[in-house]
């Protein structure tokens, strides 16, 4: 048995193919991300990457579109976004496969 804490990973990101992680892996990226009201991630892309994004709580702008609880959200390669929480939130995000360098600022 293995025990870790998020507080030890790097932004909510705790299976991957990066360090740290609570598991190594190229096939996906899993990530439990908070957010305070206005807080914002900068547009982004991926060129090979599909990324997921499940609200948990909350309510967040992506698309240009509010997503709320349950809502999935799927990035498909090539296109772009921007996050924005309206309120305090939680998500889940995964991203296949696993590729850090993987990410384009728009």
């Amino acid at each position: 048995m293995q025990v870790h804490k998020l507080d030890d990973m790097v932004k909510g990101w705790f299976v991957g193919h990066f360090t740290p992680t609570a598991l190594t892996t190229p096939a996906f990226e899993v990530g439990v991300k908070f957010y305070k009201a206005g807080e914002t991630e900068a547009a982004h892309h991926h060129k090979i990457a599909t990324e997921l994004t499940v609200v948990v709580s909350g309510r967040v702008v992506m698309f240009g579109r509010e997503f709320g609880p349950g809502d999935i959200v799927t990035v498909e390669p090539g296109e772009s976004t921007a996050f924005r929480a309206l309120e305090d939130s939680a998500t889940v995000v995964v991203k296949t496969p696993s590729l850090p360098a993987d990410k384009y600022a728009d």
